[in-house]
């Protein structure tokens, strides 16, 4: 008995083309408002010989942190803490 020889390989497949890629329009970027930062000035009410905070101060961060105020709810800056209001009817 002898061995026949072993069989050629097969060739390997030639892969598929790929269809050719759509171009999609560019997406424009829109302009970014510039950030307005509040002014200091407007946080405090200076009386003769006091000085009074016109916003609430954030109960997580301390003193320095006032909460920004929206329709319904006043937010904290800067760790997020958010206290919400009841409407006044």
């Amino acid at each position: 008995m002898s061995k026949a020889p072993p069989a050629p390989a097969a060739p390997a497949p030639v892969p598929a083309e790929a269809p050719p890629e759509e171009k999609k329009p560019e997406k424009k970027e829109k302009p970014k408002a510039p950030k307005r930062r509040i002014q200091v000035y407007r946080l405090y009410k200076v009386d003769e010989n006091s000085l009074s905070r016109l916003r609430k101060e954030c109960p997580r961060c301390g003193k320095g942190y006032f909460m920004a105020q929206h329709g319904n709810r006043l937010t904290c800056g800067h760790c997020g803490y958010t206290t919400y209001t009841k409407p006044q009817a």
